[in-house]
């Protein structure tokens, strides 16, 4: 019961799922409290450029900023991204009251598809365990499932163990952009993936250890990047650490979906300082033999540590010095900067 432990020491205070939000103000600010609801707080908003600061506590609920609420912020009251925790526990497998199932992008706890939110200082978390539901093979459980083009995350904490970040797009032809900047990201499979074109600037990526006798234990990342997106995902300047002995990982596979067998995933990791809990021999794998890793647009840059060692060459393909000049925040995100807003 690692995660409802790990939650439940965090705050104190009432659990709500219906209530609502408390002190609308002039300045378009709606505050939650404990006892309070966000969801309620989010439907409140009746425009663009509504701001919901999320008060220490921690809401059991699943949330979902539909696209008409554009710019939104979601802020926590306290800098300390531990103190206001949005937490649910839902999974692929879960049957709804209907005896449907939700699937993996239904499993999440937060959901937006807004253009230009905001989220800052908040934990999104699902604590959804396999061990406890040993009788559901749907195990992929969501924390955030993120699409809408602009979409920046500041200090926040993604926790789950599958499947955890879905940073994906609106439409398989969209190139939306999404930035994610000193976050916390925590799972076991695939636990960052999607389709989106995503910079994670100086964000620390942990796996989690598993109770399984087989290696790999997971991977970090799982891209499925649209063949026609010149871009997928970029991290750089972090770290990636593990809880499970050395060499349990994959840093990466690639994803392509049966609903788009011509995605064409791609992944850059550079200036990074990645922990011997990655496999540094073979850090890639396939995730199906027919998508071989070696033809994707798998690339590295002067990563760092026990992990990030070349002792195969072919096994880690590198950027050559103008290549890397290719793959920066700049590159990714274009016209919108915002790593240059206070």
């Amino acid at each position: 019961m690692r995660r409802r432990t790990l939650l439940a020491g965090l705050t104190a205070g009432a659990l709500s799922t219906v209530a609502t939000p408390a002190h609308a103000h002039s300045r378009r600010v709606l505050h939650v409290r404990p006892g309070d609801s966000v969801q309620a707080a989010v439907d409140a908003a009746d425009g663009p450029g509504w701001t919901v600061v999320v008060h220490p506590g921690t809401y059991r609920e699943v949330v979902n900023i539909p696209a008409d609420k554009g710019s939104l912020t979601l802020r926590g009251a306290s800098r300390d991204p531990r103190a206001a925790v949005l937490v649910f526990d839902n999974a692929n497998g879960t049957k709804k009251p209907d005896g449907t199932t939700y699937g993996t992008a239904g499993s999440a706890t937060f959901t937006s598809a807004a253009p230009g939110l905001t989220v800052r200082d908040l934990t999104l978390a699902n604590d959804w365990l396999r061990a406890d539901h040993p009788d559901i093979t749907g195990t992929q459980a969501v924390a955030a499932y993120v699409t809408g083009d602009r979409s920046r995350f500041d200090n926040v904490r993604f926790l789950a163990h599958q499947d955890t970040l879905f940073a994906d797009t609106t439409a398989l032809d969209a190139f939306d952009r999404q930035y994610y900047r000193r976050c916390y990201i925590e799972g076991d499979v695939d636990f960052v993936f999607g389709r989106a074109r995503a910079v994670f600037d100086t964000c620390h990526f942990h796996t989690l250890q598993r109770d399984v006798t087989f290696t790999p234990k997971g991977m970090v990342f799982a891209p499925s990047t649209a063949r026609a997106n010149p871009y997928g995902f970029l991290a750089v300047r972090g770290r990636v650490t593990s809880g499970a002995e050395d060499a349990a990982y994959k840093l990466a596979r690639p994803w392509v979906p049966s609903y788009e067998t011509t995605a064409w995933p791609s992944l850059v990791v550079r200036d990074t300082w990645i922990g011997p809990g990655v496999d540094a021999v073979a850090p890639y794998t396939n995730m199906r033999d027919a998508y071989p890793w070696q033809t994707m647009r798998f690339r590295e840059h002067a990563n760092r540590g026990p992990g990030a060692v070349i002792s195969k060459p072919a096994n880690r393909p590198q950027l050559t010095a103008e290549e890397a000049a290719a793959h920066t925040r700049r590159t990714y995100l274009g016209d919108w900067r915002p790593y240059e807003r206070p």
